[in-house]
């Protein structure tokens, strides 16, 4: 087998704001498994929350391609990536779950079988996802749910986290307003003491808020589970749920984990997590990084085992290089096709190879 890499430059419609930073861009590092004249794709994003920059995410894929030569095919090698022994030890989560990725693609063409069958689901997963509306003005807000309503979106994810507390509340009434029907989730992303917490969350219950995810500060999660015992809003913990430790202290004692592949390891570790969590009270959401539709997709595989789906990273981008599990219309979902069942999109429009000088075609931010 063969592992080759390839960067590109992923560039968001419009700027997203959240209560830490704000994000333009990012670069998506596609790592390819080759053998016996089949390719598997996976995809790793860069993080500055997690550490993971382009040098990095490019050096580690390529000791994992060194490893990789190690194996006589990709089933062998994707049991020795669940048992721990084909990457190094300490790699990050996201290039675990990018190779993994890989692997599975790879699989299931040779199989001509869709990742989610090798998963346990007979049916192909589809599901309503949130879509996100960033740290904008309220009038910007209002726009944007009403046109994400008229979209056939059924979830919308409200960012939180804003200077004013006011402007936060403002924000939430202005889309409740402009998307009476749609479901609320609110994302504060750790910007919150324990104290404004208990303030607030009464305030948004009563806009209708199905859920807030980690609202207070990451690093401590007691204080999130003695929150979430007396929240009038269920709470999901996120930030503070990142390994299968994390789940494993939170289990029953919040609403829900925010399960991400590239902070817990891929499918597997995403399943283990689910597993865990069954029956105690938690439930799962599948969440993601703003990545293409190929770092998207895995996760769309098993949207059927979670509560709430926060799958529009690729929706958020001015172009996605990939296609295959829609979501325009409010609701993403794998295909019959083996493997991943996604294909690089053709067109007129591109990105950049990152360094290569080549132009990345970006669409004009909408108001």
């Amino acid at each position: 087998m063969r592992l080759t890499q390839h960067t590109v430059r992923l560039v968001l419609a419009q700027p997203l704001r959240i209560s830490r930073s704000t994000m333009t861009a990012r670069d998506a590092v596609r790592l390819t498994v080759e053998h016996e004249g089949l390719t598997g794709h996976g995809e790793a994003v860069t993080s500055v929350f997690y550490g993971l920059d382009t040098p990095t995410l490019q050096r580690l894929a390529a000791l994992a391609g060194e490893r990789l030569t190690r194996f006589a095919g990709p089933e062998t090698a994707l049991y020795a990536l669940r048992v721990g022994e084909l990457t190094e030890p300490g790699t990050p989560a996201a290039v675990t779950a990018a190779v993994e990725a890989a692997l599975l693609d790879l699989v299931g063409k040779r199989t001509a079988t869709p990742v989610h069958r090798f998963l346990g689901s007979p049916v192909a997963p589809r599901a309503a996802t949130a879509r996100t509306v960033s740290l904008v003005s309220p009038g910007r807000a209002a726009a944007q749910a009403r046109g994400l309503a008229e979209a056939g979106f059924s979830v919308i994810k409200i960012k939180a986290g804003d200077r004013d507390q006011d402007t936060d509340l403002d924000r939430v009434r202005a889309v409740r307003a402009a998307a009476p029907a749609a479901r609320l989730l609110l994302d504060p992303n750790g910007a919150w003491s324990p104290g404004q917490a208990r303030t607030l969350l009464p305030l948004f219950a009563e806009l209708g808020v199905e859920a807030v995810e980690q609202p207070l500060t990451p690093g401590d999660p007691e204080a999130l589970a003695r929150l979430a015992a007396r929240s009038p809003v269920p709470v999901i913990a996120d930030e503070d749920a990142v390994s299968y430790e994390d789940a494993r202290r939170l289990a029953g004692r919040v609403h829900g984990i925010n399960v991400k592949l590239a902070k817990c390891g891929g499918v597997h570790a995403a399943l283990r997590i689910a597993t865990l969590i069954e029956g105690s009270g938690t439930d799962l959401m599948l969440g993601c990084l703003t990545a293409s539709t190929l770092g998207i997709a895995p996760a769309v595989h098993i949207a059927d085992r979670a509560r709430w789906t926060d799958l529009d990273g690729h929706l958020l981008l001015a172009h996605d290089p990939w296609t295959g599990i829609g979501g325009d219309d409010g609701a993403v979902g794998a295909n019959g096709l083996p493997g991943l069942g996604v294909r690089p999109r053709t067109g007129g429009e591109g990105v950049t190879g990152a360094g290569t000088g080549a132009r990345a075609y970006v669409r004009s931010a909408a108001s």
